[in-house]
């Protein structure tokens, strides 16, 4: 599944290329409470069909009656781009369903050749984080390297926005807990990878929109070369599936590595990977494990929320409190892990429920 803002910038393509007249609106300023953020996304075409949004629904309303009555030129009277300030008067606010007196300004931009939208489209698609600068008065575009997560700016002349690879997450071992996790994942706009070498548990895995590798988790690790849009999470409990992908990903740029089991098989976890590997100990205080949020789930479909709300909170820079991760909320609410049994492995001690 494509995350939204690659999935605008298809549909704009796609439109285009089919000769219909297409506007790119992008969100370029908001005051007070607004329902999407700066830099949001969304394409409308001649005919009134969408895709993307800039509200909750009442701004998109008013621009496709504009476009299904006058026509592109309704809302764009130029070939040029045009600014338009929703919500300035609390009366305008709710009417369009901006809460609290919000205002936002959108930039209405005719597509054409200028836009560039192709090259920003294959830029996405290689994993290249660009910054996009529209110059308002020609509607010419430039395209240069930058930052994924750069905050939309705006002046007399020009729009900056900032644009990149869809989330990814590499999930190692593919069972039940697995599933949940990357359908939750999809959901959200992750792009999803499950690798498992071991045949057998690969026989009856398959999910549309995932794809599956049968490579050593070390190796897929090391040839996709994790980026700062991409987490990784071991699920197998296997060192030898675990560990290996662990290290190589604590080495990379993945702003989220994580692996479950119980408290204390996370705590030999990072004394292996110390003591074994030489991974360094900046390194292990990144490793997330156990994974996810303390919110006393049990069932896989609730371990796989837990982990799904701390990588989506790690993604989007929120610091939680330490009592909302698993290893301090078990240690206020829960009984201790109980002490190792001679004969047990990892497999059979790890405990997932967090």
């Amino acid at each position: 599944m494509e995350d939204l803002d690659t999935l605008v910038l298809r549909n704009a393509v796609s439109w285009q290329a089919a000769g219909l007249p297409v506007v790119l609106v992008t969100v370029a300023r908001t005051w007070g409470s607004s329902p999407r953020p700066p830099g949001s996304l969304m394409a409308i075409n001649g005919r009134g069909e969408t895709v993307g949004s800039v509200s909750g629904g009442c701004i998109e309303d008013d621009l496709i009656h504009r476009i299904r009555e006058g026509g592109v030129q309704a809302a764009c009277a130029t070939s040029t781009p045009a600014v338009l300030r929703y919500g300035i008067s609390a009366d305008e606010a709710h009417r369009f369903g901006l809460p609290c007196g919000g205002t936002v300004e959108l930039v209405l931009e005719p597509v054409s050749p200028h836009s560039r939208l192709d090259d920003l489209l294959l830029a996405c698609q290689q994993r290249r984080s660009t910054e996009r600068v529209l110059d308002l008065r020609s509607g010419q575009v430039e395209l240069r390297a930058g930052r994924r997560d750069g905050v939309p700016h705006m002046d007399e002349r020009q729009l900056v926005t900032y644009l990149g690879p869809q989330a990814r997450l590499i999930v190692i071992g593919a069972g039940d807990l697995s599933r949940y996790l990357c359908e939750m994942a999809l959901s959200v706009g992750f792009e999803v990878i499950v690798c498992d070498p071991r045949e057998e548990q690969r026989a009856s895995w398959s999910l549309p929109g995932v794809t599956v590798s049968d490579e050593m988790p070390d190796d897929l690790v090391q040839r996709l070369r994790p980026d700062a849009r991409t987490a990784v999470v071991a699920l197998t409990h296997d060192p030898k599936l675990d560990d290996l992908a662990l290290i190589d990903a604590l080495q990379s740029d993945a702003f989220y590595v994580g692996a479950i089991g119980s408290r204390r098989n996370s705590l030999h976890r990072r004394e292996r990977l110390r003591t074994h590997f030489d991974v360094p100990e900046a390194a292990l205080q990144s490793l997330h494990g156990p994974a996810g949020l303390y919110i006393g789930s049990k069932t896989p479909a609730e371990i796989a929320l837990s982990i799904l709300a701390e990588v989506v909170a790690v993604k989007n820079g929120v610091q939680l409190p330490a009592p909302a991760h698993v290893a301090v909320g078990k240690s206020q609410h829960e009984a201790p892990d109980m002490p190792e049994t001679p004969g047990l492995d990892e497999a059979t001690m790890a405990g997932c429920a967090v």
